[in-house]
């Protein structure tokens, strides 16, 4: 049985709806746009400055990606009591036989208590979130500490994730993954990484369970 790797935003918590809403609260302070949610799945991106530069149509630097960031988090943070778990989270994370473990690229020391609030934390062998004070940049790095700290190999691990930047992930350390088309990332994006991707939770851990190709 390999050892999951959850995702959080967009995975297990289903919050597209407060980052949209997040998201619109960045780009209205520096007079942008607001974009919808079909908008934010087609276009989302990492680095999360080369995003927000898209769609206000001009590079973004990282005093200005600093203040997006600082809007975004605090607009996310007042809506975040009344956050959803994704639907079949709690029984998918309850079926599953073997070990897993959560890596969010949302800020450490908000995800722990949060994640202890929705009652998960004991499905978890490690929790880990952004240790810093800015965010935005790419997966692969967090996932090779998360799966170094854990004495954990790549190949012996499954990613169920949202975005492209998962798949671009896990295959950074060598692991399987498993998109879920419920999250921040439109369909035919996630499909266009050559993944598997699915449209519930309980079919990506089916899929996990499989033995590897």
């Amino acid at each position: 049985m390999p050892h999951l790797v959850w995702d959080w935003n967009g995975t297990l918590l289903d919050d597209l709806t407060l980052v949209v809403a997040a998201t619109n609260a960045s780009l209205a302070a520096c007079g942008g746009p607001a974009v919808t949610a079909d908008e934010h799945r087609r276009d989302f991106r990492r680095p999360v400055a080369d995003y927000y530069g898209g769609v206000l149509g001009r590079p973004i630097d990282e005093e200005e990606f600093a203040r997006l960031d600082k809007t975004f988090h605090l607009a996310y943070s007042d809506g975040l009591p009344g956050c959803p778990l994704s639907a079949g989270a709690l029984d998918t994370l309850r079926s599953w036989a073997g070990s897993q473990s959560l890596l969010s690229m949302w800020f450490h020391e908000e995800l722990v208590p949060t994640v202890e609030r929705y009652g998960l934390n004991t499905y978890f062998a490690r929790v880990d979130g952004l240790r810093g004070v800015l965010g935005g940049g790419f997966k692969a790095p967090h996932l090779a500490n998360h799966l170094r700290e854990q004495g954990l190999k790549g190949a012996d691990c499954v990613l169920i994730g949202d975005s492209v930047d998962d798949a671009v992930a896990a295959q950074s350390v060598g692991a399987r993954c498993v998109l879920y088309s419920g999250g921040f990332t439109d369909r035919a994006r996630l499909v266009a990484t050559g993944v598997p991707v699915v449209d519930t939770l309980a079919e990506a851990a089916l899929l996990a369970a499989r033995p590897a190709a």
